[in-house]
């Protein structure tokens, strides 16, 4: 059974696809004849981190330079997939994903101040639909998908599990600078013709309060409210090109207002003071991927662009004091680029090719900052937003769905501040079982 859903996967994906495959096209995985598909995937990682973790490390280095290290245990992410085919070109797909083991609270009542009810956060955690959504197939080359969907700016967002990557944590500098995975609420046109795949969406635009000095536009994407804010809307674009087996090109891209995106718009009005700020949002992303003669090698690069910073950072320090949005400045421009490669050296043993055993040996490379300011704007504290991420280590693989990871990750930063060795060790899985 597992070997007809792997054949019909790779029958179905045009030439070269099998150097990867779209996120939300793999919603729709399922063996030939069957309706409805079943699948996901799932992450544990065990995190062993030879540097402080005191908030203020960045502050004060040479105060928090010896401090101790220290462990860290997580579930970063386990995701259910369900598909549905309704016949006559209408599917449906959903993604429910679990971030670190998801969130708990529970009523108490507090003996030792007068029987009060109090709501206790038990754990913390996410539960989130990242992808819902309504499609009708024209053809191949036509497809209409409308509801939650996954936003396919950067290579991390367009194939984030966990199998799409060597390091045990999503690669840090696209998970830093953009949402990670974002989706949001909208409607996309995409198809696949010969050696192209493309897609266009509009979604609900970003909200430029939640932008942040250490995230960028990381949470842009969120709302505090039972619906997302859309008085401003989102428009995104995608293109991969498969010239030969095995090897992808991508060119992504995002443009959006993300001023005047919250609710209530208290911040747009005749005469106010923000009125004319937009925080047009530009994002392009450019990244490959190979897979052949027992290599992986993929890369990006990323840079971004936010207009009107000075009166947005304004904006944002002067909100209330009961504000959910994020005070911190944010900068005018953010960056990253990355590649690692690795090789299956388990390709040179006869016995364990044939068994399908791989063993890849990699490194990553990979360098980021989340806050160019503008001139006038303060810096960060001692630069600590500039970052290189040198990873190396081993993925295994003894079935192809499961892949056991373990690296060592050196983050280097800018002086004074002090660099930040780890050892990670993780156990991953993706497939579908129905």
């Amino acid at each position: 059974m597992k070997n007809a859903l792997l054949l019909c996967l790779l029958t179905t994906l045009p030439l070269g696809a099998m150097a990867q495959e779209s996120t939300a096209d793999s919603v729709m995985s399922h063996a030939k004849g069957n309706r409805l598909s079943v699948g996901g995937y799932g992450e544990v990682a065990l995190s062993r981190n030879f540097y402080s973790d005191n908030q203020y490390r960045y502050r004060n280095p040479a105060k928090y330079k010896d401090d101790p290290s220290n462990g860290r245990f997580d579930i970063p992410h386990a995701v259910i997939y369900l598909g549905y085919d309704f016949g006559k070109g209408w599917t449906m797909g959903t993604e429910i994903e679990f971030e670190h083991t998801g969130t708990g609270s529970a009523i108490e009542i507090e003996t030792d101040e007068g029987g009060e009810y109090e709501h206790d956060i038990e754990k913390g955690g996410e539960v989130e639909l990242e992808q819902f959504w309504l499609q009708k197939s024209f053809s191949p080359a036509a497809n209409v998908r409308v509801g939650h969907i996954i936003v396919p700016v950067g290579l991390n967002n367009a194939h984030h599990e966990p199998l799409n990557f060597f390091t045990v944590y999503r690669p840090e500098g696209e998970n830093t600078i953009l949402p990670s995975t974002w989706h949001d609420t909208g409607v996309s046109f995409w198809g696949k013709s010969g050696k192209l795949r493309y897609e266009l969406l509009m979604v609900a635009g970003l909200n430029a309060l939640q932008y942040s000095r250490d995230n960028w536009i990381k949470s842009g994407n969120k709302s505090a409210y039972e619906f997302k804010p859309a008085n401003k809307y989102g428009f995104a674009a995608r293109l991969d090109y498969y010239p030969i087996r095995g090897l992808r090109f991508g060119l992504s891209g995002y443009y959006g207002q993300g001023m005047h995106n919250t609710s209530p718009n208290e911040m747009e009005g005749e005469g106010k003071t923000y009125d004319q700020v937009k925080a047009n949002t530009f994002v392009g992303s450019v990244d490959m991927t190979l897979k052949r003669w027992n290599w992986i090698v993929r890369g990006q690069v990323d840079y971004g662009y936010i207009s009107d910073t000075p009166l947005l950072n304004q904006a944002k320090i002067n909100q209330r004091g009961t504000s959910p949005y994020n005070k911190t400045y944010v900068g005018k421009n953010a960056y990253t680029a990355g590649i690692e490669a690795g090789y299956n050296v388990f390709s040179q043993i006869q016995s364990l090719r044939r068994d399908n055993q791989k063993l890849y040996v990699f490194g990553r490379y990979e360098q980021y900052n989340s806050y160019l300011p503008e001139p006038t704007q303060p810096k960060a504290t001692n630069d600590y937003t500039k970052r290189t991420n040198i990873v190396c280590g081993v993925n295994y693989y003894p079935i192809p769905q499961i892949a056991i990871k373990a690296d060592y990750s050196l983050r280097k930063l800018k002086a004074p501040c002090n660099n930040e060795p780890s050892i990670n060790i993780g156990v991953a899985y993706e497939g579908f079982f129905l």
